[in-house]
């Protein structure tokens, strides 16, 4: 991410001159130029054959441009009263085996109540597999009993990091009438069996806990982006992703960065890149082992993972206009999860 701004010198400038230009003290605007330029075009007293000059990232003429932050350079969650279509992309890899999942989803706030916020998450489109919509019988069913999830209601803290969901009791109250709509259209022994499946994850809260929490869109969309960024507008936090069917999702240590600057295009870009940091061996994950097998006072970290995220994010209101989450594992093969969501245009 880009750490500075350039400004070319034109003729008559002087130092002096720039630096009132940019409403920042002349020796500041000296000492960073030094700092960044080669040593054939540092400034000694006066400018000279310098052709561009240094600037901090944050020193413009257009003070609009600049990013608003909060306390300790924050950037502040404040979704309330919104409504945003998102369309989604997630790709499924497994060495060479790829999947490809597409759909729309929209958001709305509903409230805020002890420090959480409360979203109402909907399907709106089909769901498209590979370019096509889907139409195997198991992946007819799949989308068909998904309605039972849908509409959907999660809290998210003041990060903006999915927190729970709100309405698990609901799904048992919703499974009749779609139970009644996929017998509509499927029968014979393949829907019986899915449809037991269904109702044995509906009546046990903990499993169906668990399966919404691997939800990629929820999980990439509300994963936490809005942190105290400190003086280097950037922090290292570690956060999990459901990458692999585990109970424990595997943690990564990622290193997050925003540029106090929006973009031409008036966006406010975030960007996160980390490894995997996690105590569970390879073997530890294939076998889906909660816990490191092995106990040690200071355990050698697994590393053999990735993470990288790219935020846009509106600069007026500081919700997310698009973004790309990267995460994978080195299982026997490596897996990898990839989520592209962007807002839909009415």
């Amino acid at each position: 991410m880009q750490k500075f701004n350039i400004h070319t010198v034109q003729k008559g400038e002087s130092l002096k001159s720039i630096s009132q230009l940019y409403s920042i003290d002349a020796n500041a605007l000296k000492l960073f130029h030094n700092n960044h330029c080669d040593v054939k075009d540092m400034i000694l007293i006066e400018l000279t054959t310098q052709k561009e000059l240094f600037l901090p990232r944050t020193v413009v003429t257009d003070k609009s441009r600049l990013v608003k932050f909060g306390r300790g350079n924050s950037l502040i969650f404040q979704p309330e009263n919104s409504f945003i279509r998102y369309g989604t992309t997630i790709t499924i890899e497994n060495d060479d085996h790829k999947n490809e999942l597409k759909y729309e989803t929209s958001v709305r706030w509903l409230k805020k109540e002890k420090q959480l916020h409360f979203f109402e998450i909907d399907r709106t489109s089909n769901l498209y597999l590979n370019e096509e919509e889907v139409n195997e019988i198991a992946d007819l069913l799949a989308y068909k009993t998904s309605k039972v999830l849908y509409p959907l209601q999660i809290s998210v803290d003041e990060k903006g990091k999915f927190n729970d969901i709100e309405n698990l009791s609901v799904f048992k109250e919703r499974w009749p009438a779609v139970k009644e709509e996929v017998y509509k259209e499927f029968d014979g022994e393949t829907v019986d069996i899915y449809c037991e499946k269904i109702e044995k994850v509906i009546n046990e809260p903990d499993a169906m806990n668990l399966y919404l929490k691997n939800d990629y869109f929820i999980r990439t969309l509300f994963f936490g982006a809005y942190q105290s960024f400190g003086q280097d507008y950037e922090t290292e936090i570690t956060e999990s992703f459901p990458v692999v069917d585990n109970p424990v999702e595997p943690k990564y240590k990622i290193r997050l960065e925003v540029d106090p600057l929006k973009g031409e295009t008036g966006l406010v870009n975030i960007e996160g890149e980390g490894k995997l940091n996690d105590e569970r061996s390879i073997y530890d994950f294939i076998n889906k082992a909660p816990f490191s097998m092995i106990i040690e006072d200071s355990p050698v970290m697994n590393n053999e993972g990735n993470f990288r995220l790219v935020y846009y994010l509106n600069g007026q209101n500081l919700l997310i206009k698009s973004m790309y989450l990267e995460c994978d594992i080195q299982l026997e093969k490596k897996k990898k999860i990839s989520v592209v969501i962007a807002a839909l245009t009415e």
